[in-house]
């Protein structure tokens, strides 16, 4: 506890005034705009999820035939590379519907209350 002469009160504090005026004023608002990184984090959760549906098609024992279109079919167990890519496309349609189910029930929210 310090009792600063000028002001005749007391000072509770933990660093017992050390820091100038400089260091106090790091913490002060610079007026830049924070970095965007929300390509960056969309890529990292793209890859994962690529890595995800790669490691869900290795525990695939029985081959299953899948039929994009009428006259483009691939096999599960011969072409793993689509099949990897059919799976990846599927999670990540599910991953964008609930995020816009979400957003969609946010916004009905916030227009009933």
């Amino acid at each position: 506890m310090n009792v600063d002469d000028e002001a005749k009160k007391v000072i509770w504090s933990l660093q017992n005034n050390k820091r100038t005026e400089e260091e106090r004023n790091i913490f002060k608002p610079t007026g830049k705009k924070p970095n965007k990184n929300g390509l960056k984090y969309i890529l990292i959760v793209l890859i994962g999820l690529l890595s995800i549906s790669f490691v869900m098609t290795q525990f695939v024992k029985e081959p299953m035939d899948i039929c994009i279109f009428s006259n483009f079919c691939f096999n599960s167990i011969e072409d793993k590379l689509l099949y990897t890519l059919y799976v990846f496309i599927t999670n990540v349609i599910l991953v964008f519907g609930v995020y816009f189910a979400y957003k969609i029930g946010k916004y009905l929210a916030s227009k009933i209350l």
